[in-house]
């Protein structure tokens, strides 16, 4: 592994966890088969075995707005940030 792989979101809409998914979806590599919820993205970014990309690099940091799905407190929105809590990746709401 190397490095971080930075993903940068700022100014993409994201109103919700489907255009969350959509946003990274092809960025981190996430492969068809990709259950698009929270467990399994959480086995993606601190388990690992899914992304080649992701596998790849020590770290994934991803940058959003605090807009939209990011700017209001929800259960999903806690959930996601919860999957981020680990030493392999890190959300950056700017």
């Amino acid at each position: 592994m190397t490095g971080d792989l930075t993903i940068d979101l700022r100014g993409t809409q994201i109103d919700d966890l489907e255009d969350f998914w959509d946003a990274v979806s092809e960025l981190c590599g996430l492969p068809i088969w990709f259950g698009r919820n929270i467990e399994a993205w959480r086995d993606t970014i601190q388990v690992r075995g899914v992304s080649e990309a992701i596998d790849a690099h020590d770290v994934l940091i991803v940058h959003v707005d605090r807009s939209g799905f990011f700017a209001r407190k929800s259960r999903e929105l806690g959930e996601l940030r919860s999957a981020f809590a680990g030493r392999r990746a890190q959300l950056v709401v700017h």
